[in-house]
């Protein structure tokens, strides 16, 4: 089960991949000075994505470089199972899984606390929400994805505002999170939606002064929320 409810907060969480990946480390020290609340780092196999990036021994070198980050994994991979204790060993935070990739989101679930990780749940811009509503209960996080993961700078999917205001109006202290196409353009519809975790890729991580870009997407959230 996960931990007893708090009201859910504003986060505000740059996408890692985003960045320059040839000096990581000085990106995610800047991304942290410039006030992000977590870093989302997208794993991704080759297989449940078409494409790939990193996996558990980069976590591993990067988490002594920012020791105080929380990091929030997006495990676009077909086993999810296999890399739950890979990755709790290299330092991270929070293990969230697609509900796609596994048959048995609830073990899955119970293998990652166990493992001392927090449990996130996406869901693909085509699964019907309901599909994660049954696994509710043993996650922290539910994220909606509001592009087609594998790829960043796609268009943002507003039509998926709809799932994130179900899972708002049914887990009101739920922490909802949302990645892809997200900026200073599309915050107000996320925020308006109930999304309290916002996932931000280039729109962040690219900018000229990315602390400006945080605090504008974390006053339209928190506008919303209070």
């Amino acid at each position: 089960m996960a931990a007893p409810a708090q009201k859910p907060t504003c986060k505000i969480g740059p996408s890692i991949l985003n960045a320059d990946l040839s000096n990581l480390q000085e990106s995610c020290i800047k991304m942290m000075d410039s006030g992000a609340d977590y870093l989302h780092l997208d794993v991704m196999d080759g297989h449940f994505v078409p494409n790939l990036t990193f996996g558990h021994p980069f976590v591993k070198c990067l988490r002594p470089k920012v020791p105080e980050a929380f990091f929030d994994m997006h495990m676009m991979v077909s086993d999810p199972e296999k890399w739950v204790e890979p990755m709790a060993d290299a330092g991270a935070n929070q293990y969230t899984f697609h509900i796609e990739a596994t048959e048995n989101a609830k073990a899955l679930a119970r293998q990652i606390r166990e493992a001392g990780m927090k449990v996130g749940i996406g869901i693909k811009p085509g699964t019907p929400v309901d599909v994660v509503v049954p696994y509710a209960d043993e996650a922290d996080m539910i994220l909606v994805m509001t592009v087609e993961p594998g790829f960043g700078g796609q268009k943002f999917m507003g039509d998926m505002m709809s799932k994130v205001k179900f899972l708002r109006e049914k887990f009101p202290d739920m922490d909802i999170e949302v990645d892809g196409g997200i900026g200073p353009n599309t915050i107000d519809a996320c925020a308006e939606a109930g999304a309290n975790m916002i996932v931000s890729g280039s729109a962040v991580v690219n900018a000229e002064n990315p602390e400006a870009v945080i605090s504008l997407l974390r006053g339209r959230v928190q506008n919303v929320l209070q």
